[in-house]
């Protein structure tokens, strides 16, 4: 989970990144944010997308096989 304090901190990183600069300590913890981010984000979409469900107007059934039927996806919720 990132926490607001977390996107603060990312945020004061790369300003003081921009100006003074960081020191060694402030770049590992800079990475280490940047990637639980990141982790974060991608478990978010990895989430999303397993909650695809495909639909067809003509077939009841998710699985339907027929190739003439036109499949569109809504999310669950």
């Amino acid at each position: 989970m990132i926490t607001k304090e977390d996107i603060d901190r990312i945020n004061f990183l790369s300003r003081k990144s921009k100006g003074e600069g960081l020191t060694e300590e402030e770049k590992s913890e800079q990475q280490a944010l940047r990637r639980k981010y990141i982790d974060y984000i991608k478990a978010q979409v990895k989430d999303q997308l397993n909650n695809i469900e495909f639909v067809d107007d003509k077939c009841e059934d998710a699985n339907c096989k027929n190739p003439h039927h036109h499949h569109h996806h809504k999310h669950k919720h």
